[in-house]
């Protein structure tokens, strides 16, 4: 019986660490997903804003559109000239993760 409860303890430990490991797993994930859609959402912006890509929408509406699809959501933008700056926030387990990009021509030109 004693070997018995061992193994379940062992089995119990196993488990929590299981279990903490896919949530440390997820959160970065959903940081790297962030981080790309941020990434994505600045260029979308960028590029309308200085005419590379002809849209209909604004600069910042394009660039929720962009978010959105890649699975998060934009919280601030801003076009200033040609620079597009923007926040996305994407959500895992009741925590959000933040990212910020910034897309434009080279400083200097």
């Amino acid at each position: 019986m004693a070997g018995s409860a061992i193994a379940a303890g062992a089995l119990g430990v196993v488990a929590a660490l299981a279990l903490g490991l896919a949530v440390v797993g997820g959160a970065a994930v959903t940081a790297q997903r962030a981080a790309g859609a941020a990434d994505a959402a600045a260029l979308a912006a960028a590029d309308a804003a200085t005419g590379a890509v002809l849209v209909d929408d604004e600069p910042c509406v394009l660039a929720a559109r962009v978010a959105s699809a890649a699975g998060a959501t934009l919280t601030q933008c801003a076009i200033t000239g040609f620079v597009a700056t923007v926040e996305v926030q994407a959500a895992y387990a009741g925590l959000a993760a933040v990212s910020r990009a910034r897309a434009g021509p080279p400083e200097g030109n």
